[in-house]
């Protein structure tokens, strides 16, 4: 009976325990399972918490690019960085690593949009006094431009003396007979019979409006019967004809340059006056005459 009655005993003891064990564990499970939760629930708010933030600071960029009319690249940008986080965020794992990851990258999204606004706030202001300016000087273009009117019809009027001066001009114009001896000296001679030929000289005039290069001019010399002596060869200039004895060809370099030219006779000089004129194209420039005996 003593027997019976101390494993009864024995066995209520050993239940007892494992009682306590089940009910310990349980406890246990459910403060495990308790806290899990509420973690979860702050990692959950403090993930909705970041995503808030994000969207606060796209929202900022949206008002800072619609504030110009050109968008600034650097904006628009760094908004897509935002978003591009944020999509991130919605699909991803809550735990304290990740979040905190996160955390890290939107400081820096922050710490960058403080230094892009700023600038964006100082490109505004810059922006602002540019406008300001252009509208002063819009203004004044608009005055400087009924004084350019004026000025246009002057300046066309002054092109059109400029053109006309513009040309090769000769001085001190001369001709006469020349007696040409074997050895190539030559004579002055007032004399018809004596002379070999006519030799023209004159002075191409200093003209800085004209350029330098190759030029030429037509000499034409009239005998008394008012034949043209030399070449006699013709050239057609706007419908007008001129006969030439010679062209007189030159390199001109902006500065005073003597020329001289030589015109033969078909037959013998006549007695009587001759007529030098020198052409510029179709205008007569310089004329000059003398006498043979």
């Amino acid at each position: 009976m003593e027997n019976s009655s101390n494993k009864g005993t024995g066995l209520k003891v050993a239940v007892g325990i494992l009682v306590v064990l089940f009910l310990g564990t349980a406890f246990y499970t459910l403060s495990l399972y308790n806290e899990k939760q509420e973690n979860e629930a702050v990692l959950e708010k403090e993930k909705q918490q970041v995503m808030s933030d994000l969207n606060t600071m796209a929202k900022q960029y949206d008002v800072a690019i619609g504030e110009n009319e050109q968008a600034n690249q650097d904006l628009v940008e760094a908004k897509q960085r935002i978003m591009g986080l944020m999509d991130s965020l919605k699909v991803s794992q809550n735990s304290v690593n990740s979040l905190w990851g996160y955390k890290k990258k939107f400081l820096s999204l922050q710490k960058e949009m403080d230094v892009l606004l700023t600038e964006n706030e100082k490109l505004k202001v810059e922006n602002s006094l540019l406008a300001t300016s252009l509208d002063s000087t819009n203004t004044q273009l608009a005055e400087r431009n009924v004084f350019s009117d004026s000025l246009l019809v002057q300046n066309t009027q002054l092109s059109q003396v400029v053109e006309n001066a513009a040309v090769l001009q000769t001085v001190d114009l001369k001709g006469f007979g020349v007696i040409e001896r074997s050895s190539g000296k030559l004579i002055p001679t007032e004399r018809a019979r004596r002379s070999d030929k006519i030799r023209i000289c004159f002075t191409i005039a200093k003209n800085t409006l004209v350029g330098a290069g190759d030029k030429e001019l037509y000499v034409q010399v009239l005998d008394p019967s008012n034949n043209v002596l030399g070449a006699n060869e013709q050239i057609e200039f706007d419908n007008k004809v001129l006969n030439y004895s010679v062209v007189s060809k030159f390199n001109y370099e902006n500065k005073n340059l003597n020329i001289c030219e030589f015109v033969a006779p078909s037959d013998e000089f006549e007695e009587g006056r001759y007529i030098v004129n020198v052409f510029n194209k179709k205008d007569l420039i310089s004329s000059s005459e003398f006498t043979l005996r």
